[in-house]
């Protein structure tokens, strides 16, 4: 995708998003690139078995040895339901499709549920690499619960091909101990194996929306989270792009600084993503952000405004689901293209 179609895509808001420069300076990050395992993790506690995984990650599909990722994450139909999730494009309820749908999609791997992908393991671990979701939060349960619940062991996902596994931890919710100590032995136990460990660093607490504002993606908020996700050694963090910030202060719980707003943030959207990139230890653990709901036809313009936001900041990639399988195949293929083509264009920079 050329840089005018881009900037035809991003319409209104071209100019301040291509344009812009953040309070964090860019010289202080650990940018991405084709040597990032090399460079970064290669000086890090883990394994070589851990490293063949990751470089498998950054190695595979139309951004191989970028630096950067596209992963799609089909794990809806837990929480959200099968019906909710598929019922736009039924092909979806047969995993088959959705590993398919990463793999035409260049995409550098898939991330779905334990029986998606032993249901295929044997066609497809060797094709594009596994990413295994461990927990889930489910519906079925009545009435509805907000909790993270583990859905099977590291064992499995090793022995059903997975380079990485993925999981949910609700920072800020009454179960977060538990989830914290159950992702850390997990994460453990997978770099023991040798495999990637991937986080969504997701906020969860009725007490995050005060006063009529909704602080669950804040820009303050879910930096900590991210901190605490690289904490427990994620080496890739998910979380959603900040729409906000003064979350700790609308909320008046734990504690932040008035530099974090005046000096190391703004209202920019660039420069909330790169405060979340400053707290994956700048930028040595990647930060891809998720695409978010499909809304019909505003998703490929939404999808390459958050690709441009995530790179610029000195971010990583995109982990993009519905907005790619609630479509037909070739739709959600140029959909995923697309933002890959942001990370391929040479004239988006980082900020």
């Amino acid at each position: 995708m050329a840089i005018d179609k881009i900037q035809q895509l991003l319409g209104d808001q071209a100019e301040s998003l291509l344009n812009h420069t953040c309070k964090i300076s860019r010289d202080q990050l650990h940018l991405p690139g084709g040597d990032f395992v090399d460079r970064i993790f290669a000086q890090t506690n883990r394994s070589p078995q851990v490293l063949r995984s990751l470089q498998a990650l950054y190695g595979t599909g139309r951004l191989a040895n970028t630096g950067y990722m596209s992963i799609l994450p089909v794990d809806q139909g837990i929480e959200h339901s099968a019906g909710a999730s598929f019922a736009p494009n039924p092909i979806y309820f047969d995993g088959e499709n959705i590993v398919k749908l990463a793999i035409e999609g260049g995409c550098n791997a898939v991330a779905t549920t334990y029986g998606v992908l032993a249901s295929v393991s044997r066609k497809y671990a060797h094709k594009i690499p596994f990413v295994v979701k461990i927990n889930h939060n489910e519906f079925l349960s009545y009435p509805n619960k907000y909790d993270q619940v583990m859905f099977g062991s590291v064992e499995e996902a090793w022995n059903l091909g997975a380079v990485a596994v993925g999981a949910t931890i609700y920072f800020g919710s009454e179960e977060s101990a538990r989830q914290i100590q159950e992702v850390a032995a997990a994460f453990e136990r997978a770099h023991e194996l040798g495999m990637a460990t991937i986080l969504w660093c997701y906020l969860r607490n009725p007490g995050f929306k005060k006063d009529g504002v909704d602080y669950h993606a804040a820009a303050d908020l879910t930096s900590q989270a991210n901190h605490l996700g690289v904490t427990i050694q994620a080496d890739i963090i998910k979380q959603k792009l900040p729409v906000n910030n003064g979350g700790y202060n609308a909320t008046g719980h734990g504690k932040t600084h008035p530099k974090v707003y005046s000096e190391l943030s703004s209202d920019h959207p660039i420069d909330l993503c790169r405060y979340q990139v400053a707290n994956c230890y700048m930028g040595r653990m990647g930060l891809i952000n998720s695409g978010g709901e499909s809304k019909g036809a505003s998703d490929l313009a939404e999808a390459v405004a958050t690709a441009v936001i995530n790179k610029r900041a000195g971010g990583q990639g995109l982990i993009s689901g519905r907005k790619a399988f609630q479509k037909p195949l070739n739709e959600g293929v140029a959909l995923l293209n697309a933002i890959q083509d942001v990370y391929l264009s040479n004239e988006v920079t980082i900020a």
